[in-house]
């Protein structure tokens, strides 16, 4: 059976955003509420790096380690979920999560938040696969289908990628062997051709 990962290669990010924007519109997410967002290091700056983020669906997932209902589990794809219905919105996967994936969808006292949500790996939840109950609670189910997450699917650059974990492992290493690796391989130093004073 296939782990299912993303990765995103720093070096070909461009902060476009379209991974954010195509995760919106396919589950129709709240507004406020980005279940992939893009995380920009020394912005503007030489050696600047993007990368695209969400549930990266840990092996050993501290979401599920805090959660005192239990709400979280794993796929046989290795895909960390949780159930809306057993959740109660605590937040304590908020503050366990080294990714912020878990999020309120709403803002407001503790207690009228609501019922966290996540990045689904466009899995879908517990309910039946591709049913209106599964898509109205956690958006399209698109590994039901055959498909991979849309935010991957959208990514100009190709920069982010999802999939099983040991094909993405063997792309970004062919990635990596032939664009060489380290200080000015790619990005910046390459696509400007400007050099870092050390």
């Amino acid at each position: 059976m296939a782990r299912m990962k993303f990765l995103c290669d720093a070096d070909r990010c461009i902060e476009c955003n379209a991974c954010v924007t195509a995760c919106k519109n396919e589950h129709e997410v709240p507004w406020g509420i980005n279940r992939r967002r893009v995380v920009t290091l020394n912005d503007g700056k030489p050696g600047e790096r993007s990368i695209s983020m969400a549930c990266m669906n840990c092996t050993d997932a501290p979401c599920a380690a805090v959660c005192p209902v239990n709400c979280f589990y794993t796929t046989a794809d290795a895909v960390v979920l949780h159930s809306k219905d057993l959740c109660i919105g605590c937040g304590y996967c908020f503050y366990a999560c080294p990714f912020g994936a878990p999020q309120y969808p709403k803002v407001g006292n503790f207690g009228s938040r609501g019922k966290m949500d996540k990045c689904t790996f466009c899995a879908g939840g517990p309910e039946e696969d591709n049913s209106k109950e599964e898509y109205e609670k956690y958006g399209s189910n698109r590994l039901a289908e055959g498909k991979l997450p849309l935010c991957a699917e959208m990514c100009s650059t190709k920069s982010l990628l999802a999939g099983d974990g040991d094909v993405i492992a063997q792309i970004y290493k062919e990635r990596v062997a032939k664009r060489g690796y380290g200080s000015g391989a790619w990005g910046w130093q390459t696509a400007y051709r400007e050099s870092i004073a050390t």
